[in-house]
């Protein structure tokens, strides 16, 4: 995301806008067509990954934001307030898998030979985004070692072996 700033060194504000859920990308691209059409200042149009039925527009003023909503489809309204740039900062880094997975933790292998096996986390090792795996379904004891991203921890609650 391109964050422009103002001529007085601040930047510009970041809004809101509720949208029919899986509708976010067909309405940033509404809202692109209408910017371009109607000559608005509309510094960027975001599509947070994680959150479903929301969109982000970076503007100079509320009135912008409007006139760009109004008379597009699958728009709901618009959330009061000014969106803080830290909170778009957060939806954007995503964590990594491995800062989630701690030691002695049940997870499913969703990638690789094991997929869609349970195993327990043994050891993690942060520097090679690398986790090892004692895996809980084999017949006999199974230690592997597999990229971080290969795993996906386990909902609590639920009771094994």
């Amino acid at each position: 995301m391109v964050y422009a700033m103002s001529s007085k060194g601040k930047y510009k504000a970041i809004y809101a806008i509720r949208v029919t859920a899986r509708q976010e990308v067909n309405v940033a691209l509404l809202m692109e067509a209408k910017a371009k059409a109607q000559n608005l200042k509309v510094y960027s149009i975001l599509v947070p990954p994680d959150i479903k039925g929301y969109l982000m527009v970076e503007a100079p003023g509320i009135h912008v934001v409007q006139e760009l909503s109004r008379d597009i489809k699958h728009v709901k309204g618009q959330v009061s307030g000014i969106v803080k740039f830290e909170e778009v900062e957060r939806i954007l880094k995503p964590i990594p898998i491995v800062e989630g997975i701690s030691e002695g933790e049940i997870v499913e292998v969703i990638a690789g030979p094991f997929r869609g096996m349970r195993a327990q986390v043994v050891r993690v090792d942060r520097a090679r985004n690398e986790v090892v795996l004692n895996i809980l379904e084999a017949a006999y004891p199974l230690q592997v070692t597999v990229p971080a991203d290969y795993v996906r921890p386990m909902k609590h609650g639920v009771k094994y072996g």
